[in-house]
């Protein structure tokens, strides 16, 4: 099966959403926002505790409601009550969010699999096969391309990595990890990669066979050093036109 991969590589993708003072990241307004400029959405999942699927980055609440705890350990009904940075949006289900894009932009949904992997995949599975728009999925774990490579083909997966030097974990996790070393089985069908090492020659290798882009692109340097090493971006706090 061949799979149209050609939107990756079109426009560019906001970070979380095109969020700024008004609207908080990974919320309607953002993602709103950026339809309205016609930017795509990166936007991030994790699941709840009574495994509902929302758009949410970080691992704890705090930063972004102010409460103290985490997705996993609440359910959808508890977290729906929360506001983001003191203003009237909610954090979004993915299904919600998907309903609102409605194939106006193209999107990335990067799954959080903080905890099983296979659950994470599935349950979002259930989400996006019925979405008709232009979108993929893409992790920083491997497990979840591998599921999506096993169980559901059809959909456009994306390897998501870093040169991961300042983590805590094992130094040849960190190989398998930085190298995606693990591509030969999960098949993506892009990566994407942090600026600051898409120069890599392991990088620019894998260019050469799928796309590649690249994240977080923060002003008019990066952009250019990903315009000579990347095939699109993913951006924050800029205007990607103006550079």
């Amino acid at each position: 099966m061949v799979k149209d991969v050609s939107f990756i590589k079109k426009c560019p993708f906001s970070h979380r959403g095109l969020h700024n003072n008004i609207y908080p990241e990974n919320s309607m307004g953002a993602f709103i926002n950026s339809i309205k400029y016609n930017y795509g959405i990166e936007l991030d999942v994790q699941l709840t505790k009574d495994k509902k699927a929302v758009v949410f980055h970080d691992e704890f609440l705090e930063r972004m409601t102010g409460y103290k705890g985490t997705i996993n350990n609440m359910t959808y009904n508890e977290i729906s009550k929360l506001r983001l940075l003191n203003t009237d949006e909610k954090i979004p289900l993915l299904v919600d969010v998907l309903d609102i894009v409605n194939n106006r932009v193209p999107v990335l949904i990067e799954l959080k699999a903080l905890g099983d992997a296979i659950d994470m995949s599935s349950e979002v599975y259930k989400i996006v096969k019925n979405y008709e728009g232009k979108f993929a999925i893409q992790s920083f774990n491997p497990r979840v391309l591998l599921w999506y490579k096993e169980n559901a083909n059809n959909i456009i997966r994306g390897q998501i990595s870093f040169d991961y030097k300042d983590t805590i974990i094992k130094w040849y996790k960190k190989i398998f990890l930085r190298g995606m070393i693990l591509n030969f089985k999960t098949k993506p069908d892009f990566v994407s990669y942090d600026i600051k090492s898409i120069q890599s020659k392991r990088v620019q290798l894998i260019r050469s066979n799928i796309p590649v882009i690249t994240w977080t692109i923060l002003n008019c340097n990066q952009y250019k050093k990903a315009s000579k090493y990347a095939d699109n971006i993913i951006f924050e706090g800029i205007d990607p036109n103006k550079c």
